[in-house]
Parts: C-alpha cells; sequence; structure tokens
C-alpha cells in the first residue's frame, strides 16, 4: 500500500509541485527518468496482476481501488465499483451493509491485519461467501488515511490450506516415504519416515546422489524418476528391489512406489520441478509371500514325487523320480551316496556338465575317495543334514572346491541330507547348486530331509529286493 499512498499523493498534487508542496521539486515518478512507468499506471498492473481480489477505502469509506480479481469474483468492474459509499446496496445486502462496513473499517485505527468471512453480492444476484484480511493505510502524516482489504472465496481459501496442510503432513507425520528429487534425481525434501529408511538424517541427504545410499537397485529407480519426468507417472504403484548399505551391513529392501510428476503452477507451460516419490516398505510382506508360494511349490512337488514313485516297479528309479522332482526350483544337481561297509559308493546322479534327469551310475560299486570331514561323510556321522558353501574367491577357486569333493565343477552350495530307513543309516542325497543361485538355508534342509525320506523307503525296498546268498551288490545290506 506503499504504493498507493506515494501514487495518491502525487496525483493530488499540481504539475510543477513536490512532495511537500515546493516548486522545482520533481516527484518520484519524474525522478525515475523520462521513460518511467507513471506511479498510477504501475500501481494498476500491479493490482490487475495480483490472484489475490483487493479493493481498498479512504478514511470516509469510499472504495478507491479494485482489481480484475473481485471483478472475476463479484462481477462488478472497477468503474462501477470504485466511487462507491461502501458496499451497501449492491456488494453487500442493505441490512448487513452496516455490520460489514464497520468490522472492515474498525482495522483502520488499530495495528496489525484483521480476518474475516462476509457473505458479499454478486453482481448477478447470487452470494458468495469470502475470507477477508484487512489493514488500516497510514497517509504521510501518520494519521489513519483508509483501509485495504484482500479477499478470496471461502472455498478456495480452505482448498489452499489443505493443500498446505497436507503437504506439512506428508512431511512430518506420514506413515510411509516421501521424498522430493529435483530434475538432476538429487533428493530435495526428505520426510521423516524415509530418512529412516534411507539410513540418514533429512538434512544429510539433501543433494546427494541415490548411488551414494543404495548399494544395489539405484539404476531401476533412477529410471522410474527419468521415465516419470519425460511420460508422467505410471498408473500404478512399482515394487522396487533394493540393496541398502547401513551400518549393520548391506540390506535388501522391498519399497511398493509411487511417483508423481511436479510442475510448476505459475508457469504458462509445465515446467517439470522433479518428483515426487512415496515409497512404503514392503519386504516382511514379500517375503511372507515368497515363502508361502515356496511352500506350496514345494508340498506340491512332494505330491507329484510320491503319485510318480508309486507307479515305479524299480524302487532305484522310484528314488530317482523323487529327486527328479525336488531338483525343479531347488537345485542343479542330485546325487545318491550309499553306504558300504565303512565307505560310500555312488549309485545315482545328474549329468555333471548339463541339466538331465538323475540317473544309476553305470558300473557303479567304486567306493569314493572322499577326504576326512567331506559333508557327506559328516551328514552320516551326524545322522543329519550338512550345509556348505566355497569360500568367496574366483570361480577358480570354486571349481578347486568342487573338484576336491568329487562334485559338478560348477558346484558353489552344497546340502548333503542323511538316507535313513528302519533305524540304519542307508547313504547320503547330496543337492548342489551353482554360482546363480543362493546358498542352502534351514527350510531348504527342511525341504531336503522330507525328499531323502521318501529315496530312503525305496532305496531301503530296492536293497531288499536285492538281497539273496551269493549277492555281490554294492547296495546289499
Amino acid at each position: 500500500m506503499s504504493a498507493s499512498r506515494s501514487s495518491g499523493t502525487t496525483d493530488a498534487l499540481g504539475p510543477e509541485e513536490g512532495p511537500e508542496g515546493r516548486p522545482g521539486v520533481p516527484d518520484k515518478a519524474s525522478e525515475a527518468g523520462p521513460g518511467a512507468i507513471p506511479g498510477s499506471e504501475l500501481l494498476a498492473a500491479l493490482l490487475d496482476g495480483m490472484d489475490a481480489a483487493l479493493c481498498a477505502f479512504d478514511a470516509d469509506g469510499t472504495v478507491t481501488h479494485w482489481n480484475r480479481e473481485a471483478e472475476r469474483i463479484l462481477g462488478w468492474s472497477a468503474e462501477e465499483a470504485v466511487g462507491r459509499p461502501g458496499f451497501a446496496g449492491w456488494a453487500v445486502r442493505r441490512a448487513d451493509a452496516g455490520e460489514v462496513q464497520g468490522r472492515l473499517m474498525a482495522v483502520m485505527d488499530g495495528p496489525g491485519r484483521q480476518v474475516h468471512e462476509f457473505a458479499l453480492l454478486r453482481k448477478d444476484g447470487g452470494r458468495v461467501l469470502v475470507r477477508t484480511q484487512s489493514a488500516g493505510v497510514r497517509g504521510a502524516d501518520g494519521k489513519p488515511a483508509g483501509v485495504y482489504c484482500a479477499f478470496s472465496e471461502v472455498h478456495a481459501q480452505i482448498d489452499l490450506e489443505r493443500a498446505i496442510a497436507l503437504s506439512e503432513a506428508l512431511f512430518e507425520d506420514a506413515s510411509w516415504g516421501v521424498v522430493l528429487v529435483d530434475v538432476d534425481l538429487r533428493p530435495t525434501v526428505v520426510n521423516a519416515h524415509a530418512a529412516r529408511a534411507l539410513g540418514g538424517g533429512r538434512t544429510t541427504l539433501l543433494g546427494r546422489p541415490l548411488g551414494e545410499l543404495i548399494v544395489q537397485g539405484v539404476e531401476d529407480l533412477e529410471g522410474a524418476l527419468q521415465h516419470v519426468l519425460a511420460a508422467g507417472a505410471p498408473p500404478a504403484p512399482a515394487e522396487l528391489w533394493v540393496t541398502m548399505r547401513t551400518a549393520e551391513g548391506n540390506r535388501r529392501r522391498c519399497w511398493r512406489s509411487g511417483f508423481l510428476r511436479l510442475a510448476s503452477p505459475l508457469a504458462e507451460e509445465p515446467v517439470p520441478l522433479g518428483v515426487g516419490w512415496l515409497f512404503q516398505d514392503v519386504t516382511e510382506a514379500k517375503l511372507a509371500a515368497q515363502d508361502a508360494d515356496r511352500v506350496r511349490f514345494r508340498s506340491n512337488q512332494l505330491h507329484r514325487a510320491s503319485r510318480s514313485a508309486a507307479e515305479c516297479e524299480d524302487p532305484m528309479e522310484a528314488a530317482t523320480t523323487s529327486l527328479d522332482y525336488a531338483l525343479a526350483g531347488f537345485a542343479d544337481h542330485a546325487l545318491i551316496d550309499l553306504v558300504a561297509g565303512e565307505r560310500l559308493v555312488r549309485a545315482a546322479a545328474t549329468p555333471s556338465d548339463a541339466p538331465g534327469p538323475c540317473l544309476p551310475v553305470a558300473g557303479g560299486g567304486i567306493p569314493l575317495r572322499y577326504v576326512p570331514g567331506h559333508p557327506a561323510l559328516q551328514a552320516v556321522d551326524r545322522t543329519g543334514s550338512v550345509r556348505a558353501t566355497a569360500g568367496a574367491g574366483t570361480t577358480r577357486d570354486a571349481g578347486e572346491w568342487a573338484a576336491e569333493r568329487q562334485w559338478p565343477a560348477d558346484s558353489v552350495h552344497a546340502l548333503c541330507a542323511v538316507l535313513r530307513s528302519r533305524g540304519r543309516t542307508l547313504g547320503v542325497v547330496t543337492f548342489l547348486r551353482s554360482a546363480h543361485r543362493a546358498a542352502f538355508e534351514r527350510p531348504d534342509a527342511v525341504y531336503a530331509e522330507s525328499m531323502a525320506d521318501r529315496v530312503a523307503a525305496s532305496v531301503d525296498l530296492y536293497q531288499c529286493l536285492r538281497e539273496s546268498p551269493g549277492d555281490t551288490s554294492p547296495y546289499g545290506a
């Protein structure tokens, strides 16, 4: 309103008078140079360019200013509004005019601003509820000179307040992570939940490349962000697996993520400001679902193995058939070693150089030269399962590790389950995985033991059928 006071003072002066009425002292508009915009025109342009409706009253309550936003809301043009004595009879019902005018003008004698809500009249006769902020205007002598009033429709103000409240809530109390990423894919705002998930503070994460925070999976995340910047938000949330670097080591997490492209509301054409990234950690739910799917699949495989083995006339064929079902999605190789005295002999195996079914070993009966401490021998001694993994060396080291144990060269992880039937140890079944699979875990051992029980029953039947007085088979009791 300082511009309004300056303009009003200048307009009231004569052409040869200065601000204090002294001849020869130029006013502010003339000081700005011959090409400067006159004060009244600059003020009009500023008022008409405002997003809020604005009107002003002089000390007597006469309307002195009225901008385009006020015209848009109420329908009255500046020519129709300026010069009217208050709102009575045109912008406010006459019954309410006294109260409205009194509350607006009361601020002229007090400090600060006052906020009110009024029902104003539109030119077409409709009513609109507005929220006003009014403040007094002082003249050059410091005395009250009038009032200015900025107003907007209540629903628009409430929408704005809701948007601000939502933004503050998202960045303070949200139960999911919220990150604003600029066009360079660097975080600019991080809420508390996201800061905990990313392993840093809300301020320490700002401006850092995502690759410094995420060990694996950052390419997928950055690809999603780049896609949103280029083409807009995807139609559905995406699940991204990432590995985070933490003080306790690397952690693998699954984030269900939604993305929003942010554009400036002030530009004529949408200008990308970055991406809003909202995510929630669903790792536990995903792992639980994966475990349930795995258990369901393995139970189905055990059922199919039992049905297929029951149709085999040869008990050893039933044993190898059961292993074929066990291998699906579980391991790359399987071996059956049976007890022959104090040694183990190879009875059946899958091909060592390519995928294939488990078949009896031709010309079997030669004892295996397993070194002391071999996982298969440990399984026999412990009467339980034994897991083993090659060291974290090169591929050549892993090949030597497998060769020393007489396993296929690509073997990196092993699980040996003992074969027990009728209180006797019949041998060992060994499952082997190559480097592209994860190491065996305790749930894998449970599944292997369940399959070993079925194999042991078939092997026991095979040995019973092969027993005879002159039998020299290595599979005998």
